[in-house]
């Protein structure tokens, strides 16, 4: 028998922050977000965190927002909002990729969402892509400061786990694509991958994780996969027009098994960001279904929970043409699937 609107209300926002009146409002939650929300979290006792890439859009008027608010004022003030949705658990940092965030700035951020809520933190550019970019992202220079420990610590984890606590679900660095210098030399990119995981492994809490997103096929090796095994690093399933379909990084996950689910579906195959963009804004319905990514995205979603470990999957707008509609298809296919 299905439990009341009612009731799983009180089960699944007794922790929530309660959002005032004169803040965003949340969209009312249908009785199906709220009856999936607590099927899977009773079946997966709160291991599974959905969530999308950052939360100011507009046209998510309704699937997420009471009404259409400025992506300003839900840049500013959306994220408790954001955090009411019972479908939505977690959420990608990326503006830390642009620019590091402090603890305080963290810390703020994290006394918006529930005790259950999770961020995935994009490590910042500084010292996770190999080159210095101009502001159309075109390289310069090579960047000095490629995967510094010392400035890893510094810039991206400390102030992640002193502002987010226990908050903080995943660190994950997303090597850009590499200059050849770096990409066709492995052994000098495993040593400075070696004293980067050296200097963040003593700090990191407990229940929090290390992972490793890719931008270069051509690093879907099998030495990779044994030096993030050896070191405990999740890798990220990058979902991206650079990186191959996921069926092909399924040998990565192999590799580094066992561990938690990391994955950023980020951009559809054929697609760019700026195309996407333009072709499927306000990203208020799902445009370009993408039916076999979403089917092996599931299962290897719930062999991962099956077997006692945690997922973070996080969606941008530019894998379907809505995040949140993307969630709640992942959320419908993990609750069909037989117990």
């Amino acid at each position: 028998m299905k439990q009341s609107e009612a009731s799983l209300q009180s089960l699944l926002f007794d922790d929530v922050p309660a959002v005032e009146k004169t803040a965003v409002q949340p969209a009312l939650p249908s009785s199906e977000w709220l009856e999936l929300a607590h099927a899977l979290n009773e079946r997966w006792q709160g291991r599974l965190h959905l969530g999308t890439s950052s939360w100011n859009f507009t046209g998510w008027a309704g699937l997420v927002w009471a009404q259409a608010y400025p992506e300003a004022r839900l840049s500013r003030e959306g994220l408790p909002a954001y955090a009411a949705h019972p479908l939505l658990r977690t959420v990608s940092l990326d503006r830390a990729f642009y620019r590091p965030l402090n603890a305080a700035g963290y810390a703020a951020l994290g006394a918006q969402v529930p005790a259950h809520f999770r961020f995935v933190v994009k490590a910042a550019a500084l010292v996770s892509d190999a080159v210095q970019r101009d502001g159309g992202g075109r390289a310069e220079r090579s960047n000095p400061n490629f995967l510094d420990p010392g400035l890893a610590l510094e810039q991206c984890l400390r102030p992640a786990v002193q502002g987010l606590g226990d908050k903080l679900g995943v660190l994950v660095f997303q090597l850009s694509p590499l200059p050849p210098a770096w990409l066709h030399d492995p052994l000098r990119l495993e040593q400075q991958l070696e004293r980067l995981w050296q200097a963040l492994l003593p700090e990191l809490p407990a229940d929090s994780r290390l992972a490793l997103e890719l931008r270069d096929p051509e690093l879907l090796q099998p030495w990779l996969a044994a030096h993030l095994k050896a070191f405990g690093v999740r890798y990220c399933v990058g979902l991206h027009d650079r990186m191959p379909v996921i069926d092909r990084q399924l040998p990565m996950l192999r590799a580094t098994w066992p561990g938690d689910l990391v994955c950023r579906w980020n951009l559809q195959l054929g697609q760019s960001y700026a195309g996407a963009k333009d072709r499927w804004a306000p990203f208020d319905k799902l445009v370009a279904p993408d039916l076999p990514t979403r089917q092996g995205l599931v299962k290897v979603m719930a062999g991962t929970l099956s077997a006692g470990h945690s997922v973070y999957v996080t969606v941008n707008n530019k894998a379907e043409g809505c995040a949140p509609c993307s969630v709640l298809e992942l959320a419908r296919a993990l609750a069909a699937l037989p117990a």
